[in-house]
Order: structure tokens, then C-alpha cells, then sequence
């Protein structure tokens, strides 16, 4: 098993495409070619997790936060982050992080909490821009089915629940092709008509460079027509946080203890009650803050997350409760979220759960 394989098993769970801008995911310690005999899954990568890895014979680490955020001038052991990198490289250890690309994924960070509380009629807070495409493309009647049916096999024209999701309409080519052509229908230097099929599918961002490659790849004209747009359609299955719904509504002192319990949390901060029953929530890993009016406009009764400030409270304006569980515990599932998909893709290689506890928030 090379580092890859299991690098490519997790960007099917969370394409790295959908990560935000200012994240830095992927490999950031190793070689994508080297042989793994074990893998640590942790949430974070620190010193005394890279010293699990060695004591449990893993020479990959794969961490939801990534110890590189900014770039590094140096690395002289001075600083945490330093002596991560440098222990694991001196141990020859893979470092893989996937971040905000897994908080995006459907079946994500914000997925896993609702799972946790019992939230069900599970939808997109923040839906992302732009991962939907488009590709229209252009060919013989003869040969359309056989193009059609190879985008389908790698992803093209599936939309949430439907896959084979196609729009074909027949018309009438032309083409001519000069002499250093080699035509596979007609004869250079004279204009040819042919039967066609215009052949309309969406697919996923991440998909673009495999879909156009499978249509060059089966295609048989010499010179492949096609056009690729991006859409401004809502992506109901990629963005950031999750609503979900109770499915009877409970009171505010019900709700709060059950973020306690589930959540594994001594003390959740939270705006002013409101004395009303909460049914509708939503939720965000990590530091959520900037979601707060996505939550308010998605009417919801609660919206769970961390990091929040002072003035940040102010916000609920009486509309919703603000509750902030804590950033580790909002996240502490996600390696668990990791574990379980990757032991199911791969059942009989060594993934290690981590058994160090990572939160650097103590409460007393």
C-alpha cells in the first residue's frame, strides 16, 4: 500500500477542490510513492501524536487540521510546528490533512455532529459556489451512446440522488478538415455533413479533468468539439455547516443538556434563552461565527458552533440561540468520522485511531 492509495480513497470522501482558498491541504509532509505499513488518524498532528506513530509502527499521519497553515522560513525545531515537521521527516512519516475540504463534503465534519445530536432532514448552511459544470460536446449518432455512457462510468451527470442525467438533441454537423488532417469520417479538404447528437451533462468540479479526458480518450473524431461552462446552480450537497431537524421539538434546558451530553462538553455558551422549543438546528464545526446571518436567514431555532466572541452573541438578536460547544469538541468526531470510512475502504490494513486528545483548552 503506497501512501497514495490512501490518499486517493479519502479525496473521493472530500475532493480536495472544495477546500476554501486559505486552507492548506493535502500532503504536507512525504512521499506520495512511499510504502505505508500503518496509518495514525488523528485530529491534529503534534509532537506527541507523531510520537504515537512511531511507537505504533505507522509512518503516515492522517490529521483533519493541517500543522503547516502558513509557510514555514525555517525549521529549526523553535517552534511546535517546526519540531512536528522535523520529527516526522527524521522518522520518515507521511503527514495527509484534508480540513475545510471534509467540512465542505456532505457526509463531513457538520454531518457526523448531526448524527451525534439525532438531527435527520439533513441540508447544506452554506451551499458553495461554482462546483457545479457543464459540458456540451458533439458527437456522430453512431458513436453517441458509447461517448455518453464512458462520462457516465467517471461521474459526469450524476445530481444528488439521479446519476445517467443527460440532455441529447440530434442536428446536423459540418466540418472540414485541411491537409495535415487525418479525418476519422469524411476526406480532407471537403466539407463533410454529419449526423450528430448534441449531448448536454453536469458534473462535479472535481470531475473535470477525468471527463475531459474520457472524452477525448473515446471520442473518434480527430479534433473533439466541446464546450465547458460553470453554473450558477445551488450545489445542494457541498458547502459549509449542516440544518437539521429533531424530529419532535424539545425545550431550551432539554437541548442544552443534550449538547452536554452528546457533545461531551462540561459548560455550552450560549445567548439569552428564548423560551420557545427547539426543533430546527444548525450546526458548524470549528470556528462558525461568519454563519451566523446564514442561520438566522435559515429561520432555524439553534445554531451550533465554536469560536465565538463577545459581541458575536449580540447577533442572535432574539432570533435564534447561539450556542458554542468549544472548537475541539465540535470536531472531536471527525476522526472517528475518518477511521470508520477508511476501515470499510480498505478492511485489512493497519488504520491506528489516535488515543491522544488533542483539545489544548483545559477546563477547571
Amino acid at each position: 500500500m503506497k501512501v497514495q492509495d490512501i490518499i486517493t480513497h479519502i479525496e473521493e470522501l472530500c475532493p480536495l477542490a472544495y477546500a476554501e482558498d486559505f486552507d492548506n491541504v493535502g500532503l504536507l509532509v512525504g512521499d506520495r510513492n512511499q510504502q505505508t505499513n500503518g496509518v495514525l488518524i488523528s485530529l491534529d498532528t503534534l509532537e506527541n501524536v507523531v510520537d504515537e506513530a512511531i511507537e505504533k509502527n505507522c509512518n503516515m499521519i492522517v490529521s483533519f487540521h493541517p500543522i503547516i497553515f502558513s509557510g514555514l522560513k525555517k525549521i529549526t525545531g523553535k517552534t511546535y510546528v517546526e519540531r512536528v515537521v522535523q520529527k516526522a521527516i527524521k522518522n520518515d512519516i507521511a503527514i495527509y490533512a484534508m480540513h475545510t475540504a471534509l467540512d465542505n463534503s456532505w457526509n463531513g465534519v457538520s454531518d457526523r455532529i448531526c448524527d451525534e445530536l439525532g438531527l435527520t432532514q439533513k441540508s447544506i448552511l452554506i451551499p458553495q459556489k461554482a462546483t457545479i459544470k457543464k459540458l456540451i460536446t458533439f458527437a456522430p449518432k453512431a458513436s453517441a451512446e458509447k461517448v455518453r455512457n464512458a462520462l457516465f462510468a467517471v461521474g459526469a451527470g450524476s445530481i444528488g440522488n439521479y446519476d445517467h442525467c443527460s440532455f441529447n438533441t440530434e442536428g446536423l454537423g459540418s466540418f472540414r478538415g485541411n491537409e495535415a488532417s487525418n479525418p476519422t469520417i469524411g476526406i480532407k479538404g471537403e466539407t463533410h455533413f454529419e449526423e450528430e447528437v448534441q449531448l448536454g451533462i453536469t458534473f462535479a468540479r472535481h470531475l473535470e479533468g477525468k471527463i475531459i479526458n474520457t472524452l477525448q480518450q473515446v471520442h473518434p473524431y480527430e479534433e473533439v468539439a466541446y464546450e465547458v461552462t460553470t453554473l450558477e446552480n445551488t450545489n445542494q450537497h457541498i458547502g459549509m455547516g449542516m440544518i437539521g431537524h429533531f424530529e419532535k421539538p424539545i425545550n431550551e434546558m432539554h437541548f442544552m443538556t443534550l449538547l452536554k451530553t452528546k457533545m461531551k462538553v462540561p459548560v455550552v455558551r450560549h445567548s439569552h434563552l428564548l423560551g420557545k422549543m427547539i426543533q430546527k438546528v444548525a450546526v458548524l464545526g470549528g470556528s462558525g461565527s461568519f454563519a451566523i446571518e446564514a442561520a438566522k436567514r435559515a429561520g432555524v431555532d439553534a445554531y451550533v458552533t465554536a469560536d465565538l466572541k463577545y459581541h458575536d452573541f449580540y447577533k442572535a438578536e432574539g432570533q435564534l440561540i447561539l450556542a458554542d460547544i468549544g472548537h475541539y469538541e465540535s470536531e472531536q468526531y471527525t476522526k472517528n468520522l475518518l477511521f470508520e470510512y477508511l476501515t470499510k475502504k480498505i478492511p485489512n490494513f493497519a488504520f491506528i485511531l489516535s488515543a491522544e486528545n488533542t483539545n489544548p483548552i483545559k477546563y477547571s
